[in-house]
């Protein structure tokens, strides 16, 4: 199928379960499979890398991180490195998705940085409406808002039915992270 022939969709996984972000990872590796341009953009997800960024790397898909240290959102509220990553991650969410030049745009954790404020989601939801036709955009993050489940194609909630961390297990290198 020609470039011109493909319809990009917009697709989003949600929920309070594990495997968002492993979903993502999943269709980002199918896509560099088929030769597709793939763009994984992690929005507030910084510190220590996730193991899955060097291989989505070895594969031939771009990775971008603004936020250089863990989020503070996991230890009670935002900070302004959040805030400041969030801003540049939407700054390059809507260069990256109004270009063209990705087939496939990964918003890592997009929900979340919208529904914690981090990011304008009138913003985000305007740069994916006037995405080129063939650019598919991939949503993650808990607490997608309604608009964005409205503006979606495809929905995928993950549920929690139970997790090792209610057992005190910590995240595991090459497992959680």
């Amino acid at each position: 199928m020609a470039e011109s022939d493909r319809v990009g969709l917009v697709q989003v996984y949600t929920g309070d379960g594990k495997g968002k972000t492993t979903a993502a990872v999943g269709l980002a590796v199918r896509a560099a499979g088929a030769r597709l341009r793939v763009l994984f953009l992690q929005f507030v997800k910084g510190g220590e890398r996730s193991s899955e960024l060097a291989m989505l790397e070895r594969i031939g898909v771009a990775v971008k991180r603004p936020a250089r240290e863990s989020t503070g959102l996991l230890a009670g509220g935002a900070t302004d490195e959040d805030r400041r990553a969030g801003k540049e991650a939407l700054a390059l969410a809507e260069e990256a998705i109004g270009s063209g030049a990705y087939d496939v745009v990964v918003l890592d954790e997009a929900c979340v940085a919208a529904a914690q404020g981090l990011v304008d989601e009138k913003r985000l939801l305007a740069a994916i409406a006037a995405r080129p036709v063939h650019v598919e955009v991939v949503l993650t993050g808990r607490g997608a808002s309604d608009a964005i489940i409205e503006a979606a194609d495809l929905v995928t909630e993950m549920r929690s039915h139970k997790h090792p961390f209610e057992r005190g297990v910590p995240a595991r290198k090459g497992i959680e992270f």
